[in-house]
């Protein structure tokens, strides 16, 4: 198999004896992948009838990618056949194609081979798939694309409208947010959307799973600092604005401000325009504030110097009173959220129960009291989606010791309910909670497909369907979520497992199998579960951060548009939400239109290029070769 093969001569054939080396090696390749559909041939009974050729076609491909076929590729591309790079849809026949190549370059009679899924049937299979799935294709566009939905969707039904209208194929409710009555409400808006626009567009929602997270910390201080615009001299370039409002009936500002502060409404009726206000925040030095504007429901006041306003701040103003001055109270302030600080070499550590940790000596509550009992010593953890990392030091019953290893340059700050991330730790927790059991209610009655977050194993799978199979005699489809190391590992069995639902899925969520597997294998790691899905004509959602930026900011990255491109790869991309996400579904639209010419799956589309057909070397471009019919 791993023999090196020596490139032909150029004036024809390589010899004999090479040709027959590579006979041997695809027929013994040939024989294994059979011998592997055979071995497991009991598992084809428990398949759902469309996913029989495919559960098929991935034992096949597994079988051949058991081996380094990277000499073998090298010899066959130097004979001008297919190297086998593009055998993920239909494995056994284009082993068995090349294989009765070779046979005729010898001049010896083609071989008899198995019952396999030609390249054409195996693309079809895929996009039926696909289509039962997440529905039919919009016009002009093969990739899907899936949009995650805010809370104020379920107030906001111009805003699924509008999303509907810029190409959204699939709305995602993340059950981890909101309740029955909000999702209810989004899914109605939907509907009528869809009647309005006449566009179809699938329900997806997402099961929570048991999302280990850092336990509560003590509130911090009620206090905010208010701080001016200054340049890079520090210089005050713009004054910083201050908002007061009744504390009994408390209003917003139409525009941003530094701050909002509660006060007295008799003392609040009593400001005027240039009323100056004096106070001594909380470090007991004087501030002056200017009152700029005064209308119904607050008033707007200015400073050029940084001030800190706690609750109890008290504000004094000249010639508004009876004696010539007067004073009010800020009322209460949220506090300030608690976050510990955190450099290379701390020690953090992280305990059992609900109760709040603390800042110094650096400790931390962890949401699921399983880990406790799975951790070991050298196992690393990260938080807050590996912006913080560690390794486990020591460990006891109810608690363990974090070395902190990795933070930004300037030192990490981790605050109370962010994510935890055992990666090399086997962790005893069934994939479906409590509550997802209590979602799965409204799941199986009002969704199209349901996200199974946090699965890992062949178990976790049939527990859904046989939970599904309970609640409906219509299961939605199942988008298996793979988010974790242990899932990405565990992905062939997933795949087999799944298959016996009649519609199925598998999302990358590239966010926490980007710190579970490392940031240097999610490139890796990704194109794996593309190839191995592609093998199973399973169709694949790439998420997790596609065109970030344009949604949340207006403007997008040069890195995220090649990303977004790469999309073109799955069957479909989910978008997060953001202030500018139906702009961002515009764009991923036009982006995925224009790469559909350019690209399928791993194959290069050779579509005309501009930039040849405008080359001029001394002549007109020679016609095209004729298709053929």
């Amino acid at each position: 198999m791993d023999a090196v093969y020596h490139a032909p001569p150029a004036d024809g054939l390589p010899p004999e004896p090479t040709l027959a080396r590579l006979l041997v090696t695809l027929e013994g390749l040939h024989r294994e992948m059979v011998a592997l559909e055979a071995s497991s041939a009991d598992q084809f009974g428990e398949l759902s009838a469309a996913w029989v050729a495919s559960g098929r076609n991935l034992l096949h491909y597994l079988a051949l990618r058991r081996h380094d076929l990277r000499p073998l590729q090298d010899s066959l591309a130097e004979l001008g056949l297919s190297s086998l790079g593009r055998s993920e849809s239909a494995a056994l026949a284009t082993v068995g194609v090349v294989t009765g190549l070779l046979h005729r370059l010898c001049d010896r009679p083609p071989p008899a081979t198995a019952s396999t899924v030609p390249l054409a049937a195996a693309r079809r299979l895929l996009a039926e798939h696909t289509a039962a799935l997440l529905g039919p294709p919009p016009p002009g566009r093969q990739v899907r694309i899936m949009v995650t939905m805010p809370g104020e969707a379920a107030d906001d039904s111009l805003l699924i409208r509008d999303l509907l209208r810029a190409s959204m194929d699939c709305m995602r409710v993340n059950c981890a947010h909101d309740d029955p009555r909000a999702w209810a409400a989004m899914i109605a808006h939907l509907r009528r959307a869809k009647a309005e626009t006449g566009r179809d567009c699938r329900v997806l929602m997402d099961l929570c799973g048991p999302k280990l997270r850092t336990g509560p910390l003590p509130p911090g201080s009620p206090v905010v600092k208010v701080r001016p615009t200054r340049d890079d001299l520090g210089r005050v370039t713009a004054p910083a604005a201050i908002w007061l409002t009744p504390a009994d009936n408390p209003t917003w500002p139409a525009r941003p401000v530094a701050a909002v502060l509660p006060v007295a409404a008799d003392w609040l009726a009593r400001l005027t325009p240039g009323t100056d206000i004096l106070l001594r925040d909380t470090r007991g030095s004087r501030r002056g504030w200017s009152v700029e504007a005064v209308m119904p429901g607050g008033g707007r006041a200015i400073t050029r110097r940084t001030c800190y306003v706690a609750t109890g701040t008290t504000l004094h103003t000249r010639g508004v009173g009876p004696k010539g001055e007067r004073t009010a109270v800020v009322g209460g302030l949220p506090p300030k959220e608690t976050r510990i600080p955190l450099r290379a070499d701390d020690t953090l550590t992280v305990f059992r129960g609900p109760q709040p940790g603390r800042v110094t000596p650096a400790e931390i509550g962890c949401t699921l009291g399983d880990v406790f009992g799975a951790v070991e010593v050298g196992h690393p953890v990260w938080f807050d989606d590996g912006k913080i990392g560690g390794v486990v030091r020591t460990t006891m019953a109810d608690r363990f010791a974090v070395e902190i290893t990795r933070t930004s340059p300037g030192g990490g700050k981790l605050a109370a309910d962010k994510g935890i991330n055992l990666p090399d730790t086997d962790l005893p927790v069934p994939a479906l909670t409590a509550k997802d059991l209590d979602d799965l209610r409204f799941v199986a009655a009002n969704a199209d497909l349901v996200g199974y977050s946090f699965v890992s194993t062949e178990q976790d799978v049939r527990g859904l369907q046989a939970r599904l199979a309970e609640l409906t005699d219509r299961p939605p489809g199942i988008v298996l979520k793979i988010e974790t190391k242990r899932a990405f590992e565990n992905l062939p069995e997933l795949l087999l497992a799944a298959m016996r639902s009649p519609a199925v899925g598998v999302m990358i969520a590239r966010g926490d199998l980007a710190v579970e597997c490392g940031f240097e294998r999610l490139a890796e790691v990704q194109e794996e579960i593309l190839w191995l899905c592609e093998a199973a004509h399973v169709p694949v959602v790439w998420a997790t951060q596609v065109l970030e930026s344009l949604a949340r900011l207006g403007q997008p990255s040069r890195a995220e548009i090649t990303d977004a491109a790469m999309g073109e790869r799955a069957e479909c991309v989910m978008l997060n939400k953001g202030p500018h996400v139906r702009e961002a579904v515009r764009v991923l639209d036009d982006i995925l239109r224009r790469m559909q010419a350019h690209q399928s799956k791993k194959r290069a589309m050779l579509r005309p290029l501009g930039v040849a057909v405008g080359f001029d070397a001394g002549g007109p471009p020679a016609p095209p070769p004729e298709a053929d019919s």
